[in-house]
């Protein structure tokens, strides 16, 4: 058992086939929205997710959210994994292009994304998805790394994109 989550125990960093990711994602879900039901805080909404996330994402060296703080810049929040940036600029990076485009982001490769910040030398691969309240508005974003290429599926995307939509279009405590 992982902290706070009941999935089978798989050492950091492996990268397991699609089925058996997206496997873990089903089996996480309910209980990822049962431990934050009823919670409005933004903060330890975050600070949660980047946890249970963190166990639910085994092939990533990083993850957690960015928050924005200024009408064009990020700062780093709550997270699981090394030092993460400290700021970021909506120009630059796959979080910048994120928050930019109000887009998900799916890079199987940093090196051929134009203006990709190496906050870790080891990531090769991220997935990032706009964190939005309940209006629409960019209040963030959270971002998931891998030292592998490829490291996250389309459907993984697909699965944190909907989970972000539906703990963040609750009433939320900004």
């Amino acid at each position: 058992m992982s902290d706070g989550i009941l999935l089978p125990e798989i050492p950091r960093g492996t990268l397991l086939p699609v089925r058996q990711r997206l496997d873990r994602c089903v089996v996480a879900r309910p209980q990822i929205l049962s431990v934050l039901e009823g919670e409005t805080d933004a903060i330890a909404l975050q600070a949660s997710l980047a946890c249970l996330l963190w166990h639910v994402f085994i092939q990533s060296n990083w993850c957690g959210f960015y928050r924005r703080v200024a009408d064009h810049e990020l700062a780093v929040g709550p997270y699981q994994g090394g030092m993460g940036c400290l700021r970021i600029p909506f120009s630059r990076g796959v979080c910048g292009a994120a928050a930019r485009e109000n887009k998900m982001q799916l890079v199987p490769d940093v090196h051929q994304f134009p203006g990709h910040i190496a906050c870790d030398d080891a990531t090769r691969s991220e997935c990032v998805v706009p964190l939005r309240d309940h209006s629409g508005q960019v209040r963030g974003v959270l971002d998931l790394d891998s030292p592998h290429l490829a490291g996250f599926d389309p459907d993984e995307a697909a699965f944190c994109e909907q989970l972000l939509q539906e703990i963040f279009s609750r009433p939320v405590r900004w």
